[in-house]
């Protein structure tokens, strides 16, 4: 699958999932900056933004040339989309203590 195609499919399971556990989604604007989904209980009385991302495999997820775009209440990442989902939900401070810096011909990325 290509990268977009996972992508979608990712955000989609994630919101799947998180309906079954009763809350009411909205998915934004897909390659828009900030959360992927934004999440609220059934009175409206709770808001959460979560940060969707899905991998194909289990490889490292790439968070780009800097932290300083990890954002949202919760990070719901998701490996094997095409065949046996696993989920693994996280704090964005935990994503930001887990990440790797990498240097490769002097272009940093995370």
């Amino acid at each position: 699958m290509n990268s977009q195609i996972v992508g979608n499919a990712g955000l989609y399971y994630v919101c799947y999932k998180l309906s079954l556990f009763g809350w009411n989604i909205m998915p934004t604007s897909r390659n828009a900056r900030g959360v992927d989904i934004i999440t609220y209980n059934q009175d409206c009385s709770h808001f959460v933004g979560i940060q969707a991302k899905t991998l194909s495999k289990r490889t490292p997820i790439p968070l780009g040339s800097s932290l300083d775009g990890i954002m949202g209440d919760w990070w719901i990442i998701v490996n094997n989309i095409g065949t046996e989902p696993k989920n693994y939900v996280m704090l964005p401070n935990e994503v930001m203590k887990s990440a790797h810096r990498g240097e490769k011909d002097g272009r940093i990325s995370y």
